[in-house]
C-alpha cells in the first residue's frame, strides 16, 4: 500500500459507514486514525446516541470480529482474558480465550467495572497481549479497544485512573444529531436496521498494511517544535497540577499524521495539530484542585494554549 491509497481506503470505510450513522464524520476518521496506529478511543456520551451502532457498521466495514462487553460490578479480569480448564478428554489444561481476543471491542459502561478489572485492560491495551498464569498470548491485529462511559450517571461507578486514561488516544463525545439529522435517522431506521444488510468495504489486512506506511506522512522540525511547545505549556501553566506525558505528545503526533493521509496529503499541517490536539491532550491534564469540573477545564486550558503559542508558517512545511 502507498501513502495516497489511505485516503481512498478512508473514503470507502466513511461512506460505507454512511449508510447506517448519520453526521458523525469527524468521529468516524478518529476511529479510523484509532484503528490504524492500534490505539483506543473513549467515547464519553448519554445512551442512545448511538455508540454501539457506530462500532458495530465499523467493524463490519473493515470485516473485523466483533465483540461487546457490559461493564458491571461483579465483572472479573478472568471475564475478559479467559481461563484455563482441565479438559478431562484430553486430561490437559487448556486455554479458552476471553472476549479481549478480537479485533474491535466495545468496552460498555467500562467505569462500571471495578479497579481489578479496570486494570487488568492495562497490558492488552498497550501491548497487544494478554498474560493468564504465566503464558503470554497476542492478540489479533488491528485491535481496537472503543469504551464507553455515561458522563452523567455516577452513582455504583468507579472512575478510571490517569494511568489508564492515558492509554486512550482521544476522549471523544458522539453528541445528538441536529433537527435534519434527526429527521434523517428516522426514516432510515422506519423499516429497517442497514446494519444488518452492511457489506464490508476493506480487509482488516488493508488497515495493518496502513499503519506501516502512515509513518511516512512528513512532519517539518517547525511543527514538531509547535507540538512541543503546546505539551510543554500544559506542564508549566498555572492552573494545570498535572501535564501531558511524553506519551501524550507521541499519541499527538501519529494521530496528526494519519489524519494528514486520510485527507490525502504527505504532509502535517498546523490546522491538524489544532484539529486534534483537545481530543488527545485534554483527558491526560489535571487541573488545578480549586477547578471544579475537570473535563471542561482541561478543555479550556487547551484552548487558551492553542490560542498562546504561534502558529507555524506553512510556507517552512
Amino acid at each position: 500500500m502507498k501513502l495516497l491509497d489511505i485516503q481512498q481506503m478512508a473514503d470507502r470505510i466513511r461512506n460505507n459507514v454512511g449508510k447506517v450513522i448519520i453526521g458523525k464524520e469527524d468521529v468516524v476518521d478518529k476511529l479510523l486514525v484509532a484503528l490504524i496506529t492500534s490505539s483506543h478511543v473513549l467515547l464519553e456520551d448519554v445512551p442512545g446516541t448511538g455508540k454501539t451502532l457506530l462500532a458495530k457498521a465499523l467493524a463490519k466495514s473493515v470485516r473485523c470480529n466483533f465483540k461487546r462487553i457490559q461493564f458491571t460490578p461483579d465483572l472479573l479480569p478472568s471475564d475478559l482474558s479467559g481461563i484455563q480448564f482441565y479438559n478431562q478428554k484430553q486430561a490437559e489444561f487448556e486455554f479458552r480465550p476471553g472476549p479481549l481476543f478480537t479485533n474491535i471491542l466495545l468496552a460498555d459502561e467500562i467505569n462500571r467495572a471495578t479497579p481489578r478489572t479496570q486494570s487488568s485492560l492495562l497490558e492488552c491495551m498497550e501491548e497487544h497481549q494478554v498474560s493468564v498464569d504465566g503464558e503470554t498470548h497476542l492478540l489479533e491485529r488491528p485491535f481496537l479497544v472503543i469504551a464507553t462511559q455515561n458522563p452523567v450517571d455516577h452513582q455504583g461507578t468507579f472512575p478510571l485512573p490517569e494511568a489508564q486514561l492515558d492509554r486512550f488516544l482521544f476522549k471523544i463525545k458522539m453528541g445528538y444529531p441536529t433537527t435534519e439529522e434527526g429527521a434523517a435517522i428516522l426514516k432510515r431506521f422506519k423499516n429497517d436496521n442497514p446494519l444488518r444488510d452492511l457489506e464490508s468495504v476493506v480487509d482488516a489486512s488493508d488497515l495493518i498494511l496502513a499503519s506501516q506506511v502512515y509513518s511516512e506522512v512528513h512532519v517539518s522540525d517547525d511543527i514538531i517544535q509547535y507540538l512541543l511547545q503546546i505539551v510543554e505549556r500544559t506542564r508549566t501553566h498555572a492552573d494545570v497540577a498535572m501535564g501531558v506525558s511524553p506519551r501524550g505528545s507521541q499519541a499527538l503526533l501519529k494521530a496528526i499524521q494519519v489524519h494528514a493521509a486520510l485527507q490525502g496529503r504527505t504532509y502535517v499541517s498546523p490546522d491538524d495539530v489544532k484539529a486534534f490536539a483537545l481530543p488527545v491532550l485534554a483527558h491526560r491534564v489535571i487541573p488545578a484542585a480549586s477547578l471544579r469540573s475537570r473535563q471542561a477545564a482541561a478543555e479550556t486550558v487547551i484552548t487558551n494554549i492553542l490560542h498562546e503559542i504561534p502558529v507555524p508558517s506553512e510556507e517552512n512545511l
